[in-house]
């Protein structure tokens, strides 16, 4: 039997602010690596993220390139009334269609619901399988419903954050 073979693709924004809304953490993309890759192997992986020249950020794609991700980049663009754009979605779409022909899996990080009919079009056009990674209580059910297999982020797919963990310290100093 071959090994499986799966494409998998992150849009960063959504992950990031998800699980920070839901449980106050961080994605931990090394354990995502591991569950996703557990029995298979990950052909192409991407992530999308956004731009803004921060340093802190550029580390952080620094530490996604390491664990093995493309790191694909859309600068920020803030609009003069104030509005901003930074939108993967197109982006992601060219390329799972680009990958499907070569893959068992499309496996997407997200839980923005405009990616449903990307589902379903790659099951229908290409048999494919598709798991969805996502905050449950922000996914939408339309994406969650589109895909083969739905895996809720929940602890064991995240880190503490810094912040967090001070308070919680300060909090236990003074009792």
């Amino acid at each position: 039997m071959t090994e499986q073979r799966v494409a998998l693709f992150v849009d960063v924004q959504n992950i990031y602010y998800t699980t920070r809304q839901v449980y106050n953490s961080h994605f931990d993309y090394n354990a995502f690596w591991a569950l996703v890759s557990k029995g298979r192997k990950i052909t192409k992986a991407i992530a999308y993220a956004i731009d803004r020249g921060d340093p802190r950020q550029q580390q952080f794609q620094g530490i996604l390139r390491a664990i093995g991700f493309e790191v694909k980049l859309k600068p920020y663009i803030q609009r003069s009334d104030g509005t901003s754009k930074g939108d993967w979605d197109v982006g992601i779409t060219l390329d799972v269609m680009s990958w499907a022909p070569r893959v068992d899996t499309i496996a997407l990080a997200s839980g923005d619901g405009d990616f449903d009919l990307l589902l379903h079009k790659v099951q229908q056009d290409f048999g494919l399988q598709t798991e969805v990674y996502g905050v449950e209580a922000l996914t939408a059910s339309s994406l969650i419903q589109a895909c083969n297999h739905f895996v809720p982020i929940t602890h064991d797919l995240l880190l503490p954050i810094k912040a967090a963990k001070k308070r919680q310290q300060k909090a236990i100093n003074t009792i």
